[in-house]
Order: structure tokens, then sequence, then C-alpha cells
């Protein structure tokens, strides 16, 4: 787990980006203030988007990405809006390099669906909403986490994953019928 500094939780959205100003000018100590601060939350984010097994090493992604980015903060928005916008590319950006081995908005037809039905799978599981998000086809899970856990509309999805916004409420749709058969079991 991922623990914070007591002391970055009452930093303000001015002391974080003096830390980021300091930072982007090689104060790797300032830097680690930010990480202790953001990294639960983009933790939190890469295990809904990528899943557990890869959460550890997509939210290491964003903090190196985040360090050769820093000269790019402005600091129009506050560092956390930026930092998670940085988070959402990377992990959009891993997606899209997995897809290029496999076709990511593919229909997997009932192997999709099965994947809710396999035995063995306690009944205190079966009412885990984050587990069954985690089990959901990439493509659907996505979608399902960038709309209904992180508020972005269609067009900002469709722009985002590179397809339109007509894929992306099939998607959810998809995802939310999938959680909804799953949970009604």
């Amino acid at each position: 787990m991922i623990a914070l500094d007591p002391d970055t939780r009452t930093q303000t959205a001015e002391e974080f980006a003096v830390d980021a100003a300091l930072a982007a000018s090689g104060d790797a100590t300032a830097f680690e203030r930010l990480y202790r601060a953001h990294a639960s939350r983009i933790h939190s984010l890469a295990r809904r988007m990528v899943g557990p097994d890869e959460a550890d090493e997509a939210t290491q992604d964003v903090f190196v990405r985040a360090w050769d980015k820093l000269s790019t903060f402005r600091g129009d928005a506050a560092f956390s809006t930026w930092l998670h916008r940085v988070a959402v590319n990377v992990m959009l950006g891993r997606r899209q390099k997995a897809a290029k081995f496999k076709d990511r908005f593919a229909e997997e037809g009932e192997e999709g669906l099965d994947r809710f039905g396999e035995e063995g799978v306690s009944p205190g599981w079966r009412l885990d909403l984050e587990a069954a998000v985690e089990r959901l086809p990439d493509g659907a899970r996505q979608v399902f986490v960038l709309h209904d856990v992180e508020g972005y509309k269609h067009q900002e999805i469709g722009k985002m994953l590179g397809v339109t916004s007509g894929t992306t409420k099939a998607q959810l749709h998809r995802a939310r019928m999938m959680l909804r058969k799953h949970l009604d079991r």
C-alpha cells in the first residue's frame, strides 16, 4: 500500500505549485513531496483503469512521465488536475500499446460474458463492485471508469481513445449490462 506523508495532507494548491516549480528545476525532495501527496489517488485511478495487476507499474509510469513533463506545468490549473490528466494519458497510452497485440474493441461474444460466470467464486465476492469492474473487458472497463467514475463526457472519452462517441456509448452500455448481469446473481 502506498503511504502518505502526513505533512503533505495539509498542503495548499499554491504549495503544490511551488513544489512543482522546484521539482521542475531538479529538486528531488520537492518532487517526493508531490509524489507522497498524490500517489494514493493516482494508484486508485490506475487500479480502476488498468486493473490491480498493472496498477503499481502504471502509477510508477505516471510519476516518471510527470517528472519528465514538469516543465509543461504552467499553473493554469491545480497541480492535482494536471497530474490527473497526465495519469489518464499514461494509462490510455498503455492501453494503446496493448491494443497493437489485440483489437480492444472486438466483440468478445460470450467469452466476455462467461468470465462473470466462473465457478469457485465466493458469494461475498459477487457483491464487490470493484472486483466486477476489474473483470470487464478492457474497452468496456476503460469507458465505464472514464464516464461513470471519473465523469468524462462521451465526446471527451472518444477523443482520448481515438474512437467515436457512439463507440464509447456502446462500450458503456455493454459494461453496465455485464455489471448488472453479474450483480443480479
